[in-house]
């Protein structure tokens, strides 16, 4: 069977995370609301990115909506780098790249994850869970609840926010 055939299998344990050293591992975690359109860029990327083969040091989570549920992931990995949709009046599916410090350097987020991404990153700061945590998002124009269609403009975004991951990924594990 190869990786393509393979379907995503959700992971509902904490013991998934420390299973064994991830240490060396980089997280890559897409969040977002997969049924508010263009808001779950970040769960697309990561059901994409699941059809790859990815490097061993690579691991990928859909974070959904998951706020303080994550925050084991923080204890777990030196490294987690973050999809995630902004509404910052760019172009739809422009991508940029952040290195929050704060929860107060999360752009302004588009649904109830909001508060619970902000107050989940405010507790990683405040333990000794150290992780360097970079930020990948991708401009959007509007949230339409009820779909799971991206727009065209997001939609063609995937794919090189995907490369640019690869790309910080190998540059993070040297």
């Amino acid at each position: 069977m190869t990786k393509q055939d393979r379907t995503p299998v959700a992971i509902s344990s904490d013991a998934f995370f420390f299973e064994k050293d991830k240490s060396n591992s980089i997280l890559i975690l897409g969040v977002g609301n997969y049924l508010m359109g263009d808001e779950g860029v970040g769960v697309h990327v990561i059901q994409e990115m699941a059809k790859l083969e990815l490097p061993d040091y690579v691991d990928i989570l859909d974070g959904g909506t998951g706020g303080f549920l994550l925050l084991n992931c923080f204890e777990a990995y030196k490294n987690v780098i973050f999809i995630d949709a902004t509404m910052d009046g760019k172009e739809a599916g422009t991508i940029s790249l952040l290195r929050p410090k704060f929860a107060s350097d999360f752009p302004t987020a588009l649904s109830v994850h909001d508060v619970g991404l902000k107050d989940m990153i405010e507790a990683v700061y405040i333990t000794e869970a150290n992780p360097d945590i970079q930020l990948f998002t991708v401009s959007i124009q509007e949230v339409i609840p009820m779909t799971i269609e991206l727009s065209a403009k997001v939609k063609e975004a995937i794919p090189e926010v995907i490369k640019k991951i690869f790309e910080l990924t190998a540059q993070l594990h040297d």
